[in-house]
């Protein structure tokens, strides 16, 4: 389901408002920053974030990029739990998409949050941030992936109970 790209909603209906609630309960549960529906297993192209002060949902997400600054920090994944790599991504989006109730919504982050707006849009696109390593680092991340406790475990809950990460998960 991660590596497959998600579907664009079509219907704002109370089955996507109880969606949009399922990933913001399991994204605070975990303590995370951000959550796709792909990572609890639904492929339609909706995230929920919470970090640098703001909070909310994206449906049918696109986002620009603003300027030409990159930022290189550490990130990490609730579907990779414990885990965390360098990673660069642009320093400023500008978000665009819809709230649960087909209303237009318009999101502009820095930082963290532009972190996790192209994080979580990665997701609906079928890539995960490992892709978008360094070849030496994500050679480094594939082993430490395959070495974890948990990797090749099946589970029956689609996001891997954490404790709060440093950036994708307390990151607020």
């Amino acid at each position: 389901m991660l590596r497959t790209p998600a579907t664009e909603v079509t219907d704002f209906d109370a089955e996507l408002r109880h969606l949009v609630k399922d990933l913001w309960d399991t994204m605070e549960g975990q303590g995370g920053a951000g959550l796709a529906a792909p990572q609890i297993g639904v492929g339609l192209r909706v995230f929920t974030y919470h970090c640098d002060g703001f909070a909310g949902h994206l449906i049918n997400p696109s986002f620009d990029v603003v300027g030409e600054e990159e930022q290189d920090g550490p990130e990490g994944c609730l579907s990779i739990p414990g885990l965390r790599w360098d990673c660069r991504r642009h320093l400023h989006v500008v978000a665009k998409g819809w709230n649960m109730h087909g209303e237009p919504v318009e999101v502009e982050g820095s930082n963290l949050l532009a972190r996790c707006i192209q994080h979580e849009s990665d997701h609906l696109d079928g890539v995960l941030f490992v892709d978008r390593l360094d070849a030496e680092t994500r050679k480094l991340a594939l082993r430490q992936i395959r070495e974890s406790d948990w990797f090749g475990q099946e589970t029956t809950a689609p996001v891997i109970k954490q404790s709060p990460h440093p950036l994708f998960g307390g990151g607020r």
